[in-house]
Order: C-alpha cells, then sequence, then structure tokens
C-alpha cells in the first residue's frame, strides 16, 4: 500500500472555487467513509482550512486511487469534476510525506510560518481517528507531522517570521499602520467562537481594543470565551476592557456601532449582507473595518464596494501574500535562512519517515518468520517426546531450550539484518525475498498486519478517552 493525496489550496486554485469547494463538518466525516468504502483505499484523513483541501489515503493502485479520491472531492464538495480537475494536485509516496510535513511547518501557508495549521492537522488527524478511517500510516504520518511542525518551530525562528492569519489580516486592515496603535480603543465585534474566532479575539484584546463584543450561535460558547479573555491571568485582566457576549440576534446592532469586525463561522450561507453592512455604516462619522477569515465567505463580498466599510476576506489576503512575498523588508534575509532551515528539516524528516515506514513493513513477515520457526520447535519437542518418553521434565526442559537457543541464534542476523536493509531505499522487496525463501503463508502474514492495526486503532482510541 502507499500515500496518496490529492487536494488543491491557495497555491493551486483561485478563492471562488475554494469557497465553493470547502466541506461542512459534517461532510468530511461522509467523505471519510465513502474513501475507505471505494476500491483502491485502506486508511482516509482529510485535512481542511480556509484556504486548502486535501484528501490524504493509503492506496494500492496509484491511477485508480487519484481517480477516486478526485471524483470522491468533487463529489462532496459540489464542484463538478470537470471543473475542479485542473485546480486538483498529486503526491505520491515520498512526495506525499514531504508535502505534509511542509505544510505542518507553515512553508505551505498563506502566511509563511503560521503555526496554526498544526492545531488543524492534530483535529484532521482526530476526525479519522474517530471515524476509524486511519490506521497505522496515517496515524502514523499525522502524528509525526505533528511533530515536525513543533520541532521548526522550536528550532529555528519560523514563529517570528511567521504570522497567524488573523495578524496578517489586521495588519490588512490597518493599511500598513502599527496595528496596536490602530486597534487601542476601539470597539471591536468578534462573530462566532470557534478556534479561529478565539484567536482573534485573543489578539484584538492584546492589541489594546477597548470594547469587544463575541457572537455566537450558542451563547454559552461565547460567554464562556469573554470569560477565559478577562480572568486573572487572561490577556483582558487588569487593562480596562469592556467584554461581553451576544446572540447572532444582535449582530445588526453591535454592527451599527462597531468599528472592527472580524467574523469565522462555519456557517453555510453569508452572516453579513451588502445591505446589512450598508445600513451599519449609514451616517456614520468613521469606517468600519471588516475581516473575513470564513471559507465559505460569511460576509458578502459586494461590501467591497460600500463607502465607509473597508473589507479584508480570504481573496484578499491571498492577493497580499502573493504580492508581499516578492518584496524585500529588513527581514528577508533572516526570514529567508529559518526557511532553508525548515526545509532541511523537512528533507531530513521525510527520509527518516520513509526509513521507519519500510522497516515496518517488513515487521509483520519477520514475526511470521519467528512464528513458523516457534511452532517448528514445538512440533520437534512433539516428536522426541514420543520417541524418548522416559526423558524426565529437567531433561525435556533443557532440550527444549537448547533448540530454541540454536534457531534464535541462527535467525537473529538475517532477521536484524534483513529490517536494516529494508529500511534504506529500493528496500521494499526484502519482505517479499524473505517470504518466497522461507515459503511463508502470505495469509499469515495479513493477519499479523491486520492485528497490528487493530491494536494501532485501540491504541488510539485510548489515548483520546
Amino acid at each position: 500500500m502507499s500515500l496518496l493525496v490529492v487536494g488543491l489550496s491557495h497555491r493551486s486554485a483561485p478563492v471562488s472555487v475554494l469557497e465553493r469547494a470547502a466541506l461542512a463538518p459534517e461532510a468530511r466525516g461522509k467523505l471519510l467513509q465513502d474513501a475507505v468504502s471505494a476500491e483502491p483505499a485502506t486508511e482516509s484523513a482529510v485535512l481542511s482550512t480556509c484556504n486548502r483541501i486535501e484528501l490524504y489515503a493509503d492506496v494500492d493502485k496509484f491511477h485508480a486511487g487519484v481517480a477516486e479520491l478526485s471524483t470522491l472531492l468533487a463529489r462532496h464538495s459540489g464542484v463538478g469534476l470537470e471543473e475542479l480537475t485542473p485546480y486538483l494536485y498529486v503526491h505520491y509516496e515520498d512526495r506525499a510525506v514531504h508535502h505534509l510535513f511542509s505544510v505542518a511547518c507553515g512553508l505551505d501557508s498563506m502566511v509563511v510560518g503560521e503555526g496554526q495549521i498544526l492545531g488543524q492537522i492534530k483535529d484532521a488527524l482526530a476526525v479519522a481517528q474517530e471515524q476509524h478511517t486511519a490506521g497505522r500510516l496515517l496515524n502514523d504520518l499525522f502524528q509525526q507531522a505533528l511533530r515536525v511542525g513543533k520541532r521548526a518551530h522550536s528550532e529555528t525562528g519560523i514563529d517570528k517570521a511567521g504570522q497567524s492569519l488573523v495578524t496578517f489580516g489586521l495588519e490588512q486592515l490597518a493599511g500598513g499602520a502599527d496595528v496596536a496603535r490602530w486597534a487601542h480603543g476601539r470597539r471591536a465585534l468578534v462573530i462566532g467562537a470557534g478556534s479561529m474566532s478565539s484567536l482573534a479575539a485573543t489578539t484584538l484584546v492584546r492589541n489594546g481594543v477597548g470594547e469587544l463584543v463575541v457572537a455566537n450561535r450558542t451563547v454559552a460558547r461565547a460567554e464562556r470565551l469573554v470569560q477565559i479573555l478577562t480572568e486573572p491571568g487572561g490577556p483582558g485582566a487588569g487593562t480596562g476592557l469592556v467584554a461581553r457576549a451576544a446572540a447572532m440576534s444582535c449582530v445588526d446592532h453591535e454592527l451599527a456601532v462597531a468599528d472592527i469586525v472580524v467574523s469565522c463561522t462555519g456557517a453555510a450561507g453569508l452572516l453579513l449582507t451588502g445591505a446589512q453592512v450598508a445600513t451599519a455604516v449609514r451616517g456614520r462619522d468613521s469606517e468600519v473595518y471588516l475581516l473575513d477569515l470564513a471559507m465559505p465567505r460569511d460576509i458578502d463580498a459586494a461590501v467591497h464596494r460600500i463607502e465607509g466599510a473597508h473589507l479584508v476576506d480570504i481573496e484578499t489576503l491571498a492577493d497580499a501574500s502573493a504580492t508581499g512575498s516578492d518584496q524585500p523588508t529588513p527581514s528577508a534575509g533572516p526570514m529567508a535562512a529559518d526557511v532553508d532551515k525548515v526545509r532541511g528539516i523537512v528533507s531530513d524528516e521525510v527520509a527518516a519517515f520513509g526509513a521507519a515506514q519500510r522497516a515496518a513493513h517488513i515487521t509483520p513477515t519477520v514475526v511470521a518468520l519467528r512464528t513458523m520457526a516457534a511452532d517448528v520447535v514445538s512440533s520437534e519437542i512433539a516428536r522426541l517426546d514420543g520417541r524418548l518418553p522416559d526423558l524426565d521434565d529437567k531433561q525435556r526442559a533443557e532440550i527444549t531450550q537448547t533448540v530454541r537457543r540454536v534457531v534464535d541464534k541462527l535467525l537473529h542476523a538475517p532477521t536484524v539484518r534483513v529490517k536494516q536493509l529494508a529500511s534504506e531505499p529500493g528496500g521494499a522487496g526484502y519482505a517479499d525475498a524473505l517470504r518466497e525463501l522461507f515459503d511463508l503463508d502470505p495469509q499469515t502474514v495479513a493477519a499479523v498486519s491486520r492485528a497490528d492495526t487493530r491494536a494501532d486503532r485501540h491504541d488510539a482510541a485510548r489515548e483520546r478517552a
């Protein structure tokens, strides 16, 4: 079996396509189940963020796998396959590993080095585990991706180079001004109480907004976020911040008095229409600044044309990121050095992951070989009992132990060496050679693999519990 990823992101597709292809949370679980029900795939995981949708699978046929995964993405996203196909990218085996590790390190993000992607990768793995679609390969892959991402952030200065999408968006709203100076004392409205909205609220508070309202469909979640922000030790403690929760039904009222609005929800339709924003800004002496981080969008793109309203959305951020990447800055040199370091970490980790997977691939064969040897020993000892019935228990135990030591010594060097050879590039054929040389039953080897996979899934479920 081999790792395959089919996906699209801000690098391959326009935001208009990404927006239409965005997967609702309930659609992700159905996509995972349909992926493992398809013939080429035995495992699946989906990474869905505001600027990427990627389906990972363990497949036994490359071309059939690409066709099936592409079809499933089109079906569950609602974008026709013919329209979606030109924007899809495909990575296979080591290239697929390299891609996910690069994503985990923030190298493939709209804002290079941003760390929020690690939480999204963790969530993707958790969903696959809950749906029981992540086996040994994807569990190993995603857990290692999380470790690689953390290593990149701890061993390099990529954190200093990278920003969160929230910070980047606020910088675009501020028009190049210092965000803290621009936001100081303003009234802010955050729509949503999920992870991105919580990050937005925290960032706004740390940048000195004077008033914060969190609006959410479940008011209790909004109240909890406000409590976290204002409790002792929270970012708003002792700052004079006025913070409160509100129901979604109050958004129009709060919009009319807010200076800054940040929205990031999982809503299927628009939360703020052009008409709502136009009404809110009518008669105001100051502009309202809106940041839409949702995919699909929460705020009508028509707001771009409303006088008195300044909107930054994912499309704006994608354009700003692409334009800004070519502009030299005082930090460009150090950032380039950090990016190079991270790329080196990714390359090393991809090689190590490949070696570990190749070594693990031969383990069931080695286990089957040792099991067969143990069965031979047991059979011969039973025959010996028949031929020499007068042996006492001590003699029988000594003979049994001696035979087992001989077999273990004969098998030790070959099995250790074959694991080493199998971990090297091109070493996948050693498992086949071992099965052929010792006439091992393929079904026995497969049974060991299935038992290992069940144990891995059990361990993952226990860890989540």
